[in-house]
C-alpha cells in the first residue's frame, strides 16, 4: 500500500488497496494508523456493493445509524447522499463535523462516490488538530474546561424547509436532540487536542445565551477553517473517503447545478467525547 499526501497539513490518498477484497489484520491496520496521520484518507477507483462496502466499514468498529436522515430502504447502515439534477441544494454545505448533537458523535464516516456529475462536487476538509495548536496560549487558557452545548435545532426546526430543496430527506418525526461536549477535545487515540465547535451545531456554550456565545464562536469557525489546514478532494467514479470524525470538518461543494450525484454514507460509533 503507497500513501500519498495531498497536502502539508491533511489528507492522503492511499493507493494500491482492493477494498472489496477480504483485507487482513495488518492491512487493516495500516489504513487506520494512515488515518490517525493523515485525519482523512482517500481510495481511488474501486468497485463496491452495498455489502462490500458495509463489511469494510464493519473492520473498524460497530456501524451507526444517523439519528435524523432517512437511510437506504434496503441497508439502514447506509445513507444515500443524493443530489437530483432538478435539487437546487445540498446537505453538509457549509463547515461542520458529523452528528455533534449526538451524545456518541461518529468515530468517523465513510462516503463512497456511486454517481458524480462530470464537474464539480469536489469535498473539503480542514485539520482541527492545528485549529487548536495554533491559537494563542491566553485563548487555549480560556478555552481550557470550556464546554458546549450541540443541537440539531438548525435541521429539526427547517427540516420541512430543507426536504423541499433535497433529495436526502430529513425525518420530520425526530424532535430536538441536545448534547454537552468540550469545547477543546482529547483524541482518545492519539492525546492530540483538537477544537470540537461547529457552525450549524454549536448552539452555544454552557451557562452562556447564544447570544453571549456567538462571538467568540464566530472566531473559532473562522480560525478552524482556514485555507492552509484543509485539503480538497476531487470525486471519480469508485472513490472513496474515510475520515476521522473526532478532529476534522468538511464541506459539500453545491457547484453542479443541473448534475446529479449520488454518495453513500456509513459512520462508525464514537464515544463521548473527553
Amino acid at each position: 500500500m503507497e500513501v500519498k499526501k495531498l497536502t502539508g497539513t491533511i489528507g492522503a490518498e492511499l493507493l494500491g488497496v482492493d477494498l472489496s477484497k477480504d483485507l487482513s489484520a495488518a492491512t487493516i491496520k495500516d489504513i487506520r494508523q494512515a488515518l490517525l496521520d493523515h485525519l482523512v484518507i482517500f481510495f481511488r477507483d474501486q468497485t463496491l456493493t452495498p455489502e462490500q462496502q458495509i463489511a469494510f466499514v464493519e473492520k473498524f468498529g460497530p456501524i451507526s445509524t444517523t439519528p435524523v436522515y432517512q437511510t437506504h430502504p434496503q441497508y439502514p447502515q447506509i445513507m444515500p447522499v443524493v443530489k437530483e439534477a432538478t435539487d437546487k441544494d445540498v446537505i453538509g454545505d457549509t463547515w461542520h463535523t458529523d452528528e455533534t448533537y449526538h451524545p456518541q458523535p461518529p468515530m468517523g464516516s465513510v462516503l463512497y462516490a456511486r454517481e458524480i456529475p462530470k464537474v464539480g462536487g469536489d469535498t473539503l476538509w480542514a485539520n482541527q488538530y492545528l485549529a487548536y495548536e495554533r491559537l494563542s496560549d491566553a485563548m487555549k487558557k480560556q478555552l481550557e474546561g470550556l464546554y458546549a452545548i450541540h443541537s440539531n435545532d438548525f435541521l429539526n426546526a427547517n427540516a420541512r424547509l430543507r426536504n423541499s430543496t433535497r433529495s436526502t430527506k430529513l425525518r420530520e418525526d425526530v424532535g430536538r436532540i441536545d448534547s454537552r461536549h468540550p469545547v477543546v477535545r482529547t483524541h482518545e487515540e492519539t492525546g492530540r487536542k483538537s477544537l470540537f465547535v461547529n457552525q450549524p451545531f454549536t448552539f452555544c456554550f454552557e451557562g452562556m445565551t447564544r447570544d453571549e456565545s456567538l462571538p467568540l464562536l464566530q472566531y473559532l469557525y473562522q480560525v478552524s477553517s482556514k485555507p492552509e489546514l484543509t485539503c480538497r478532494f476531487r470525486w471519480q467514479p469508485g472513490s472513496m473517503a474515510f475520515w476521522d470524525n473526532r478532529c476534522t470538518m468538511h464541506y459539500a461543494i453545491n457547484d453542479y447545478p443541473g448534475q446529479r450525484r449520488e454518495m453513500h454514507r456509513i459512520t462508525i460509533q464514537g464515544v463521548s467525547p473527553t
